[in-house]
């Protein structure tokens, strides 16, 4: 497909521009550094004696600083939704930015591991090298303690060795955990590793703790490859020179060498306590249940959930954190927001659909199976709900929506969640915003799926053609799955049934009659659904338009 360079500037050019720069900075870091050693004077001597294995394991090392400090940045959920909630982000590109933070993240830790493997392969080297090219001349430079040393041995009983194997083996858990597959399968155990990190940071702290490595302290007093009173003669057979060349070579002391002072703490130890207040921050907004008020089973395995939460406040699109102790005290689970507080109504709700074990032992705590032999009692004394804690909430790309002039919403089954809170602060007279236009796809492979939120669209539909205003709200329905295909036969629902097709939706044609009715405006399109539809949506934002609408793309993805 042919790529527009005005679409592609509008949908890739900011985050390719900071990958750019975050790219060149590693670079520079790693160029530098391995530099440093290798021609640095104060290193001659340990270069000689390990090679191109310092110069690597160093350079390394200064990238996995940069970014042990730079991959929980995007982490600080309430921070990155502080700053995009204020007015010093008045740009949309920024704001799109941010929503990117989980990306960012994912590329800082595949960078953890990739120069953590050149790391931990260039200093294995290192200590075969210490061992077998022992110094007699310079004993504070060693770290075996004899020539020959096992380098296992060395590696075992010293701090940076063990601290070293330590955090190969908590990376390398995190790694596999971290997975596609294993966080589908099994989240509970993405959950508990992915919290290693404290550890991992408070060894990698420790680690350079030992002073494996050792500089030159008097490089002027003895300058390297000077000859000394003391040096063995097998050097001086190896050294041609005159007796002049002799004298000015001539050391006036021996080489001092001194252990690197530990550098890594303060690469991280900034990012890691900003981290540790924003989570403490979390914890104390999050730390009283809020109360459950309503609880509804859905077709499809979908249930609703609706509570109430003191000083709480959101915004159309963002998306919070919930914590079920009765189901794991420790995980938390994000969903997206269906329903925000306003000030008529303080209730809160969210749609979750029952996939999952997590899922399904939550579901099963709110709505318990009847016992045959229990009294029968009112409702308001039969029904306990499980304590719940929730933290947020937290900006997602949907917020987004209201700052474009039109904006397309694309929604597949579950997905729709996102869109559903944008639509009820519509209904709900939400004032402020630029939006002017909203076209509304929604793809589910059963018919029963719509009803989650049908009351809500056609709620919406009327009060729309009340107000006179048909042309702001266009609704479109598709039912990839003619098998099951029924009818929504109830009288209420018919401005949803005749806006319901059969098949997918033709995505082409749909983005040629946007942009035909839309001429030369920016068009927001907002996705959260399965890969293909947003794989098929991002291609087509990035095609040429003919009529000179730029389409904006933005995937739902919780960070």
């Amino acid at each position: 497909m042919v790529v527009s360079v005005r679409s592609w500037v509008a949908n890739e050019g900011g985050k390719h521009f900071v990958l750019i720069l975050w790219l060149g900075v590693n670079t520079w870091l790693f160029i530098s550094s391995f530099l440093l050693y290798f021609t640095g004077q104060e290193y001659h001597y340990l270069y000689k004696m390990l090679g191109l294995g310092l110069c690597i394991s160093r350079a390394s090392a200064s990238v996995l600083n940069l970014n042990c400090s730079l991959v929980l940045l995007p982490m600080c959920r309430s921070l990155v939704t502080f700053v995009r909630g204020t007015r010093m982000i008045s740009s949309r590109k920024t704001r799109r930015l941010l929503d990117k933070c989980k990306t960012f993240h994912v590329a800082c830790g595949v960078a953890i591991c990739i120069f953590s493997v050149m790391h931990v392969s260039a200093h294995l080297v290192n200590v075969v090298r210490f061992s077998v090219r022992y110094s007699d001349d310079f004993p504070a430079l060693n770290l075996a303690r004899y020539r020959g040393e096992d380098p296992m041995l060395i590696i075992l009983t010293t701090i940076p060795g063990v601290t070293g194997v330590l955090l190969v083996l908590i990376l390398f858990l995190m790694f596999i955990s971290s997975s596609y597959c294993v966080r589908m399968s099994n989240y509970e155990i993405f959950w508990y590793t992915h919290n290693l990190f404290i550890v991992f940071y408070v060894i990698l702290m420790m680690h350079m703790v030992g002073g494996a490595l050792k500089y030159q302290t008097n490089v002027e007093a003895h300058p390297p490859g000077c000859f000394r009173a003391n040096q063995s003669s097998t050097e001086q057979q190896g050294d041609e020179l005159d007796t002049s060349e002799e004298e000015e070579r001539r050391c006036s002391e021996d080489a001092h060498f001194h252990p690197h002072y530990p550098q890594t703490w303060l690469w991280v130890s900034g990012p890691l306590c900003l981290y540790c207040v924003e989570r403490f921050y979390r914890y104390i907004q999050s730390r009283d249940p809020v109360t459950i008020v309503t609880v509804i089973r859905h077709p499809c395995d979908v249930v609703e959930l609706r509570m109430l939460k003191k000083n709480f406040k959101a915004r159309p699109g963002q998306y919070i954190l919930l914590n079920c102790p009765g189901v794991s005290s420790f995980e938390n689970h994000p969903f997206t927001l269906t329903m925000c507080p306003t000030e008529n109504k303080e209730t809160l709700g969210i749609h979750l659909r029952v996939v999952g074990d997590w899922t399904e032992r939550f579901t099963q705590l709110l709505l318990p199976e009847p016992r045959i032999d229990m009294e029968i009692l009112p409702m308001a004394q039969q029904r306990r709900y499980p304590k719940v804690y929730v933290d947020g909430p937290f900006g997602g790309p949907s917020e987004e929506v209201f700052n474009y002039d039109v904006s397309l919403c694309v929604a597949g089954g579950i997905g729709v969640t996102p869109f559903a809170c944008v639509l009820r602060a519509l209904l709900d007279g939400w004032m402020g915003f630029r939006l002017q236009r909203l076209y509304f796809v929604w793809v589910c492979k059963e018919l029963q799926s719509f009803y989650w939120f049908a009351e809500l669209l056609c709620a919406l539909h009327h009060k729309l053609w009340n107000e006179n205003r048909p042309d702001f709200f266009n609704l479109k329905l598709y039912i990839s799955q003619p098998d099951s295909l029924q009818s929504m036969s109830e009288e209420k629902y018919r401005p949803l049934t005749s806006r319901m097709q059969i098949g997918r939706p033709r995505w082409k044609l749909l983005f040629d009659e946007i942009g035909k009715s839309n001429k030369h405006k920016r068009v927001g399109v907002f996705c959260c659904g399965p890969k293909g539809i947003s794989r098929t949506l991002h291609r087509l934002c990035n095609s040429p338009q003919y009529s000179g609408t730029t389409f904006e793309f933005n995937k739902e993805s919780f960070s």
